[in-house]
């Protein structure tokens, strides 16, 4: 990931030799593709490592259409969260190099076509209801090129389950534990490992749960150092953060 600033110094450099001038260098720097309905950011990559990814829900094929067309003409990974079978459907037909990984969610770039790290990341799921969010940080963080080992369905209530994969756990480098009803999982994972754990709550559970709000607070108050908490659901988050963390000890 260390290529990724290559292109911001060697822009600084021009700027510094007075080969480019700090005007230019401020348009080349907010460049974007204006589409009326959004800006496509084309520099993310060279700030943060990794193309902007498309939120699906709430756009339209036609608008998701279009903003892949953008993505592919500059070269980009393409990476689309939270999109039905429709839009899905609607988007691979017109670009059949992408893919639509039905339980997370996600049409994106091929897997396979995508180079891995060394190190790798645990996805851990509580339970076969907390799939869908544990698939779409999976997916997420292979499609930033990290490798990833899944352990599901290891909740507390058979907590013989985890203790079965923990050796392995322990050997990965960030833990992204996602879980419903009262979240206990992620407590229980970061006391007995060394890395960071990005604890994900869902909205599954019966009514105090209150559709995942309940699982929040609970993780928020864990007694368990080491871990941190993302919004109800929110897989792409921990997906996304575990792929930081890796990339930065392969960047070293």
């Amino acid at each position: 990931m260390v290529e990724k600033y290559d292109a911001i110094e060697q822009l600084l450099k021009a700027v510094h030799a007075n080969e480019l001038s700090v005007d230019d260098a401020k348009d080349q720097l907010n460049h974007y593709d204006e589409l009326g309905f959004a800006k496509i950011d084309l520099h993310r990559t060279q700030r943060q490592g990794f193309p902007e990814v498309i939120f699906g829900e709430g756009k339209t094929k036609e608008q998701l259409h279009d903003i892949v067309h953008t993505l592919i003409k500059h070269d980009s990974i393409v990476l689309i969260t939270r999109i039905d079978q429709e839009k899905a459907d609607h988007i691979t037909a017109k670009y059949d190099q992408l893919e639509y990984h039905e339980t997370a969610r996600i049409v994106s770039t091929p897997i396979k076509h995508i180079a891995k790290t060394n190190h790798y990341a645990s996805i851990i799921c509580a339970g076969t209801s907390d799939l869908p969010v544990a698939e779409e940080a999976a997916i997420t963080a292979e499609v930033m090129g990290i490798q990833v080992q899944r352990f599901y369905d290891v909740g507390v209530s058979g907590i013989h389950r985890l203790f079965a994969h923990i050796e392995s756990i322990r050997q990965s480098k960030v833990s992204v534990v996602v879980a419903g009803m009262e979240g206990a999982l992620s407590s229980v994972v970061a006391g007995l490992v060394d890395h960071p754990v990005y604890a994900v709550p869902t909205s599954i559970g019966y009514g105090a749960n209150l559709q995942g709000v309940t699982t929040l607070l609970s993780m928020v108050n864990s007694c368990a150092p080491g871990t941190s908490v993302l919004n109800i659901d929110n897989g792409f988050g921990g997906g996304y953060n575990a792929a930081m963390i890796i990339n930065m000890i392969e960047s070293h």
